[in-house]
């Protein structure tokens, strides 16, 4: 598929700021199932941009504003064409990914953070539940079945700052919820995990040239001698309607647009994003 991504996002100042030091997260990768045709960023008021990779190969753009505003806006264009890619037939069991030499490489990956931190009541459950299980995928399909018996997709339900074990307790959430929550029981049973963020096309019956009204998303990759990609929200695999932007432990690694300023209390502009599929 060939998609158009239009994103934009920012914030709005009671008077105005003096100044702000923003990060921006909102540029598609080039991987193995993704090429990035062309993409662009537009700040209002215009800033100086400087990009750079972050520690998990995430694009990061970042500006700062020293003039007196009451607005900030960043607008992302991308066309990435997405395709299928065949898995590797090297895929690892739970014994070798859980051998020292795995372990030591992917430990950011194994280990709980502030988000992904649940109860061990849960994740002892969840383990001996999976205990005789051999292969990782199996492990997988395990935890997208509890999520989904447990949690159900609910807009508002929880906040940004939200925990696994919140959103578990309330039995709702969206999709970070519902993937911070997967992450954390697959990394209890040894299996490395990170959060992704993106886009995805919501309507796979939608007319070429017919514009999608979306939002971020979220899903889960898990290593298995490659990294592979299975979305909790949506109960599958991630396909050629997912566009990949940013990779981390959680979603605090990688937010659109973070930052800091000097000024008038703020408010989110709101975000908007629109994908189109071209072809």
């Amino acid at each position: 598929m060939l998609l158009h991504i239009r994103h934009v996002t920012g914030f709005s100042y009671d008077g105005a700021a003096d100044s702000s030091y923003n990060e921006v997260r909102m540029t598609p990768l080039t991987l193995d199932r993704q090429r990035v045709v062309a993409s662009s960023l537009e700040v209002t008021p215009y800033a100086l941009q400087s990009t750079y990779r972050d520690y998990f190969g995430t694009i990061v753009t970042t500006f700062d504003l020293h003039d007196r505003h009451r607005q900030l806006e960043v607008v992302a264009e991308a066309t990435v064409e997405t395709f299928h890619h065949e898995d590797s037939q090297h895929a690892l069991d739970v014994t070798t990914l859980n051998t020292a030499p795995w372990n030591d490489q992917f430990v950011e990956y194994l280990a709980p953070t502030s988000r992904t931190a649940m109860s061990s009541e849960v994740l002892d459950e969840f383990r001996e539940s999976v205990a005789s299980f051999v292969d990782p995928r199996d492990i997988v399909d395990a935890a997208m079945s509890v999520v989904a018996a447990r949690m159900q997709y609910v807009r508002g339900a929880t906040l940004v700052s939200s925990t696994a074990q919140e959103a578990w307790d309330e039995s709702k959430g969206v999709c970070q919820d519902l993937t911070h929550v997967t992450i954390a029981l697959l990394r209890s049973a040894g299996i490395p995990s990170r959060y992704v963020s993106g886009y995805l096309h919501s309507d796979p019956d939608a007319a070429v040239g017919e514009t999608i009204l979306g939002e971020s998303h979220a899903w889960v990759e898990y290593f298995q001698g490659e990294w592979r990609g299975v979305d909790p929200t949506n109960g599958g695999d991630v396909g050629l309607r997912h566009v990949t932007v940013a990779k981390g432990r959680e979603y605090g690694d990688v937010p659109p647009l973070k930052g800091i300023y000097h000024g008038d209390p703020s408010s989110a502009l709101g975000v908007v994003v629109e994908v189109t599929r071209l072809s």
